[in-house]
């Protein structure tokens, strides 16, 4: 890929962008990636180093792995790191001074897994899942159904998170509403099964969500980013869904916008597919024209195999070459989404957007499942 043609074809994707009050020099977004390299829930130095070679590499906007807020119940999985704490926020003070010399915006991603969880794990391995409905495992209850004081308390986590992300110097926020996590769990009826005023209708189980958005705007002020990241698969069900039309879709994401979101990320395994029957328009397109709002799109950028979705994504065939990516730039050109996010091709080559910018996809590094393994 070196002539002028092809250089062409993936102009749309290196077009700057303004983002509220953030410039971005281009329409790559590093996706945000679980990698569970931050002991005791604190980023290290190689950390930071990963973040910077993202920016370095001509990513404009980093979206970081997921970061656990303070409630009690918020972590699933060791190793993950947390956002609260001193050392943990001094970790990613550091990160965010990195991306930030290297010319490059950062966000973290705030994350609350659920019913995720189970007794054992950090910070303190006395406490159990918490989230929309009582989970049992022979016959023993490993999931606490989250009672209105809890459901208080995640909200007031999550605005703590939020202040301490404009404090660090992080240029926006996202909030993890997807992929089966505590919010998207309020969201799906397969694990929402309450019959408050957190259950039952659409609108009540999309309470939650909506009022964490509303009370981190309420606290960051009016220009601070806010990125709200939503899917339809879960991690334990990938032909899941939370709207099963554009009407329901509509009804969750209006709601958002109005009390605050900025940016809606649609998370999607496969860029291409259609969101709903009678349409081309994946979740993100959908997304768009409903609220009026910029959107990212993600799922399979440059990667031409299947891969599964999970933390510790791989398959048996573990490598994925880099893809023709016309069908990305039409859809980008014409105004179908705004950013794309790139997760799995960054994860090998750091400098993914830089090669492609100069039509260098000879030169690109392929995925291998083996860089899950370390900080590339």
């Amino acid at each position: 890929m070196n002539s002028t043609t092809d250089l062409e074809t993936i102009a749309p994707l290196f077009k700057p962008f303004r983002l509220g009050s953030l410039d971005l020099a281009n329409r790559v977004v590093m996706a945000p990636m679980t990698r569970l390299h931050s002991p005791n829930g604190i980023p290290g130095e190689d950390v930071a180093a990963y973040y910077r070679r993202r920016a370095e590499g001509g990513v404009s906007l980093i979206i970081t792995e997921g970061t656990y807020i303070d409630h009690k119940a918020a972590n699933g999985y060791d190793n993950a790191p947390a956002f609260y704490g001193e050392k943990a926020l001094a970790g990613w003070k550091k990160v965010v001074e990195e991306v930030h010399a290297a010319g490059g915006k950062i966000i973290p991603q705030i994350w609350h897994v659920g019913s995720v969880r189970r007794a054992g794990l950090q910070p303190d391995p006395a406490v159990p899942g918490q989230g929309p409905s009582e989970i049992r495992e022979d016959d023993h209850v490993v999931v606490q159904q989250m009672s209105i004081d809890d459901i208080k308390e995640v909200i007031a986590s999550y605005v703590r998170a939020a202040l301490d992300t404009q404090k660090l110097g992080f240029d926006g926020i996202e909030i993890h509403a997807a992929h089966g996590y505590l919010i998207d769990q309020f969201y799906w009826e397969g694990s929402n099964h309450r019959q408050d005023a957190y259950g039952g209708s659409l609108e009540k189980r999309s309470r939650l969500g909506l009022e964490i958005v509303t009370a981190i705007r309420a606290a960051v002020g009016p220009d601070f980013p806010i990125v709200y990241r939503f899917s339809q698969w879960k991690g334990q069900d990938y032909n899941a869904r939370i709207a099963q039309s554009p009407e329901e879709l509509a009804r969750i994401l209006q709601p958002l916008a109005q009390a605050g979101v900025d940016v809606f990320h649609a998370s999607t395994r496969r860029f291409w597919e259609p969101a709903f029957e009678g349409s081309e328009d994946n979740l993100a397109t959908w997304a768009r024209k409903l609220t009026g709002k910029p959107v990212v799109t993600v799922g399979s950028v440059s990667l031409d195999k299947q891969f599964s979705s999970g933390i510790f994504s791989g398959t048996e065939d573990p490598k994925a070459a880099t893809t023709d990516l016309k069908e990305l730039n039409r859809r980008l050109a014409r105004d179908d989404f705004d950013l794309v996010a790139v997760g799995r091709a960054l994860l090998s080559d750091p400098q993914w957007a830089n090669k492609m910018k100069a039509g260098q996809l000879d030169l690109i590094t392929p995925f291998d499942k083996e860089a899950l393994q370390s900080l590339t």
